[in-house]
């Protein structure tokens, strides 16, 4: 089997470690996912999450000239965040705070001029 850097492949976890685990993608290739591709949220324990004997699906990270093979599973599995979609509903609440805030504004100014008559 043939690995290139960005690949999406299925592998078998062989081992679980406390900075990673190991997945054999065919009978000469194992990579190593490190604790930090595991999952999208915190990941204490990587047997939180997965175990010996399950298939995962991972994408190649990186290939090293000494053999070993870094991966993924969140990247795997996790689509590409929209930014333009985060933008949009950014801006919508910024325009909601501030047509609340000068709402806010006016009220108190009013409050204050009743005050001062």
């Amino acid at each position: 089997m043939t690995i290139a850097e960005g690949d999406i492949c299925t592998g078998v976890v062989t081992g679980i470690t406390k900075f990673g685990a190991f997945v054999k993608l065919d009978e000469q290739t194992t990579g190593l996912v490190h604790i930090s591709e595991v999952a999208d949220t915190y990941v204490k324990e990587v047997a939180d999450f997965i175990s010996v004997g399950d298939e995962v699906k991972v994408k190649v990270l990186s290939l090293n000239a000494d053999g070993k093979i870094g991966l993924s599973i969140k990247k795997a599995v996790t689509p590409p965040r929209d930014n333009a979609a985060k933008n949009e509903r950014f801006e919508n609440k910024l325009a909601e705070f501030m047509r609340n805030s000068n709402e806010k504004l006016s009220q108190l100014k009013k409050h204050q001029e009743g005050r001062r008559r």
